[in-house]
């Protein structure tokens, strides 16, 4: 058949020609955009054969182009599930795959004809290697950040003691126990009070444990810790913009932070008169202003106050309002310090001492009865937390399974002990004095009734008996009781 310029058959082929040149010019496309892309790209046929790669997917490979091309896509790629879509024909989006020892995010895409699997876009996402392993260490770092600040958010936001962990079963301890199990139940402003050392934060957290508020947050406010300045934005919060170096977004208040749970104002004798009135004002009104507010806002939440010092001591001298003091002192619970629960102690010297060989890696066995007898007559002006760090000085000194008497510092030991020499006289004498100290205490203490002393220092009234005999008390205000 004759061809003529101009006649359809020339037409025809002229524009095969334009569409196959048309179909290169996009293939060319095509082949340089998946050459630049950043991404690892692979294109496999129905069977899980490579048919074309990127040079940037090669090079993390180790291999070239030519290499990748006609194999069998499980021999190449490491974990891959190129094949598995080609054989079911669903896509697999930002998948984790682990190549060459790293987490990747892969994407796996069939191209369908006719219901069919023809083809497999695979897609592993880095630029290059020094910016995928830059990524994969950014990547591990946060992720270790993010379980901190979690697990720290976590822990601050939560009571982590209630009642039943506060040790000790003396009379005086159990009272305030029982007192606190009771108040618990309401929203009761409550204000503990006791010497330094002697567990009230512990009590707060049961305080908040025990209620109705335990699923909310528990939030902790350190008065004496908060500058004069902050003050306001600390406890209230501000709104974006308030005051030059203000977050963008504000920040929440610690009233606000604890919304629905239990605020705890520790050492609030500390705060000064300017921050009493701001925090006499939310207290009555039972709403905060933040700053840079337009209207106050609600709060719901419970107040739990501590203090180390006497308030109406502080009243009377003008550093403490007596409406705040009323507005905290609903209902007051006085713990009792440990001179005057000495029966607790050998039950907190082991809780303590199996929290010290936790923490430390020392064994120990406990305490030997000579060790016991001069701690039971120790004065504790430091509570329970002197305790623990004399018992920490004791674990870290000691030669045996136990702590002796000689383990232990010489600020237990009385005056005569610390002066050393022949003053000291024998370890004997010295214990002896010690248990005559803790049996006379007992018997102040117990207004001279035998049996209640003999309770007190955990040992029966027979043994009481021979000692009091022992020690010449006998008829110095001891009181026999049946």
């Amino acid at each position: 058949m004759k061809i003529t310029r101009g006649g359809w058959v020339h037409r025809a082929i002229g524009r095969l020609a334009g569409r196959l040149a048309e179909a290169e010019r996009a293939r060319g496309i095509l082949e340089e955009a998946l050459e630049h892309a950043y991404e690892g790209l692979i294109i496999t046929d129905a069977a899980g054969t490579i048919l074309q790669a990127n040079q940037a997917y090669a090079t993390f490979l180790g291999l070239r182009v030519e290499e990748m091309v006609g194999r069998d896509v499980t021999a190449v790629i490491e974990n891959t599930r190129m094949h598995v879509v080609a054989r079911t024909g669903v896509a697999e989006i930002a998948q984790l795959q682990r190549i060459r020892g790293r987490e990747m995010i892969a994407s796996r895409i069939p191209i369908l004809e006719d219901g069919r699997v023809v083809r497999v876009v695979g897609k592993v996402m880095f630029q290059d290697v020094d910016d995928l392993f830059a990524m994969s260490s950014r990547f591990t770092a946060l992720k270790r950040e993010l379980e901190f600040y979690k697990s720290e958010l976590s822990r601050r936001g939560a009571a982590r003691h209630s009642l039943d962990e506060i040790v000790g079963a003396s009379t005086p301890l159990e009272r305030v126990k029982a007192m606190a199990r009771k108040v618990a139940r309401s929203d009761t402003t409550v204000l503990l009070k006791g010497e330094s050392g002697t567990g009230k934060e512990l009590f707060a957290h049961a305080l908040h444990v025990e209620s109705a508020r335990a699923p909310g947050p528990f939030v902790k406010v350190n008065c004496a810790a908060i500058p004069e300045t902050l003050f306001e934005s600390e406890l209230f919060g501000y709104k974006g913009g308030a005051f030059t170096g203000a977050q963008r977004q504000g920040k929440k208040g610690k009233f606000a932070l604890a919304s629905g749970g239990t605020l705890f104002l520790d050492e609030v004798s500390e705060l000064p008169l300017s921050m009493q009135v701001k925090l006499l004002r939310v207290l009555q009104e039972r709403e905060i202003e933040p700053v840079g507010a337009v209207e106050p806002e609600a709060i719901d939440v419970r107040i739990v106050a501590a203090t180390n010092r006497d308030l109406e001591e502080l009243i009377a001298r003008g550093t403490f309002r007596h409406d705040l003091f009323y507005r905290l002192n609903v209902v007051m619970l006085e713990i009792p310090p440990l001179r005057e629960r000495p029966e607790d102690l050998p039950l907190l010297a082991e809780r303590l001492l199996r929290q010290l060989e936790r923490e430390t890696g020392i064994p120990v066995d406990g305490l030997a009865p000579e060790a016991e007898a001069i701690l039971r007559a120790h004065s504790w002006p430091g509570n329970v937390r002197e305790l623990r760090n004399l018992l920490e000085q004791a674990l870290h000194v000691k030669s045996g399974r136990r702590i002796e008497a000689g383990d232990l510092p010489a600020s237990v030991l009385g005056p005569a002990a610390r002066a050393g020499g022949a003053a000291a006289g024998t370890l004997r004498s010295l214990l002896a004095r010690a248990e005559e100290e803790a049996i006379r205490r007992a018997l102040r203490e117990a207004g001279g009734d035998r049996r209640a002393a003999a309770a007190r220092l955990g040992i029966s009234r027979s043994s009481l008996y021979a000692k009091i005999f022992e020690h010449g008390i006998a008829g110095r205000g001891a009181k026999a009781a049946s």
